[in-house]
């Protein structure tokens, strides 16, 4: 490897406008779309660059790797964002593993396993509704077959999304060769400020859950139907919304409902549908089961008396995940005592862990704690020393 590496800022500089709103500053880099083909584009440029050999499946999930064989030592994450998300969730992790290849090649360190840096496709679960969705099929925990007829807000099937990308779909199986996988991400909230560390260890990820709410009624003229002759499903919608955020408050947990869809949407119509996803996460999985079975009960409960009608459908529900204690004390040591902390926000190491894989995570500091927003941030000295501890775990890792 030759590579004279360009730095954090001019890596960012480079990735930064790619699939950016210019009218928001957020980005918009869904799955298999033209922002995607430029993205994957841009990882293959940077690893080949590095001297790194890419390896990619029939849905576009990327490894690139510095040596050969088996059991290798895997860094990264993804380059999706959510709808209008921010620069860092996904992509910091990306970029800290190619330049922590470079500061382990500028300490002449030779890996006796091969190390990698991988991009997993739809993380976020912002076109398809499958949260990790490409680590999902790269393990096996959702298979092709299941996951091809998957549709996105405009009707179109993940199969055709993956065929017009130029992808062959029917993904393989790249996590045979992980043996570790290690994924820095920057921190979804403020614990880090809290503890006043740049880097953290991850320890656990709280199950997690979206549940699609379907709330039907009786269209009818908002001008000429009496209150109380009228069928509405956004009533009992309303009710179910504050519903869900006093049950969270109280048991404290999260709750959120940040999507809806309204049929037919018109301004002086009472509406005949009302569609409603419920983002639910909890401490613990009996948490999570009891909090959203008592939200399902007030919703049934308000839709009787609204005259509406309800049905509940699970679309993606995620168990809770413990990282390898003994690798995360033994990283938390090898990084000078970084704190070890949980996370509710879902990562592609949490399938890879559920799936048999000895998996850690790494937080960098985010001074705000927003995420999933255009004004998510990190301090650029805090992203070199998130590079900084990437490199010293792969170090440990890979000897």
């Amino acid at each position: 490897m030759d590579f004279e590496p360009g730095g954090f800022e001019q890596l960012w500089a480079d990735l930064a406008p790619l699939g950016r709103s210019a009218a928001s500053g957020g980005y918009f880099r869904q799955p298999w779309t033209a922002a995607d083909s430029e993205l994957r584009a841009w990882f293959v440029e940077q690893a080949e660059a590095r001297g790194l050999a890419v390896e990619s499946d029939g849905v576009g999930n990327l490894v690139a790797w510095w040596g050969e064989g088996d059991h290798g030592v895997v860094t990264g994450s993804h380059l999706d964002s959510v709808l209008d998300g921010g620069a860092y969730d996904g992509p910091l992790g990306v970029v800290s593993g190619l330049l922590a290849v470079d500061r382990l090649h500028a300490r002449g360190f030779e890996p006796s396993r091969p190390i990698g840096v991988s991009v997993f496709v739809e993380e976020e679960g912002s076109r398809f509704g499958l949260a990790c969705l490409g680590s999902r099929l790269a393990t096996g925990a959702t298979t092709w077959e299941q996951a091809r007829q998957l549709r996105d807000r405009d009707g179109i099937a993940l199969a055709d999304a993956v065929e017009q990308a130029g992808l062959p779909g029917a993904p393989g199986r790249l996590v045979e060769k992980i043996g570790c996988f290690v994924e820095l991400h920057v921190e979804q909230g403020r614990d880090l400020v809290d503890r006043d560390a740049a880097v953290g260890v991850g320890s656990a990820i709280w199950p997690h859950g979206r549940y699609r709410f379907d709330f039907t009624g009786q269209a009818n003229h908002a001008g000429t139907t009496r209150m109380e002759d009228r069928h509405d499903p956004m009533l009992s919608y309303a009710m179910t919304a504050l519903a869900a955020n006093k049950q969270a408050r109280l048991a404290g947990q999260r709750a959120t409902f940040g999507r809806l869809e309204v049929t037919p949407n018109g301004t002086n119509a009472i509406p005949s549908r009302v569609t409603a996803w419920l983002d639910a996460r909890c401490d613990s999985d009996e948490a999570l089961v009891a909090m959203v079975a008592e939200i399902e009960r007030l919703a049934t409960e308000r839709a009787g008396r609204d005259g509406t009608q309800l049905a509940v459908t699970p679309e993606s529900v995620s168990g809770a995940v413990h990282f390898d204690d003994a690798l995360a004390t033994r990283l938390a040591e090898v990084l000078g005592g970084a704190p070890v902390i949980p996370t509710g926000a879902g990562h592609d190491a949490g399938i890879l862990a559920a799936a048999g894989v000895r998996t850690a995570m790494l937080f960098v500091r985010n001074p705000t704690g927003i995420s999933h927003s255009p004004e998510e941030q990190a301090s650029t000295a805090d992203c070199l020393a998130g590079v900084e501890a990437l490199a010293d775990t792969l170090e440990e890792l890979a000897r």
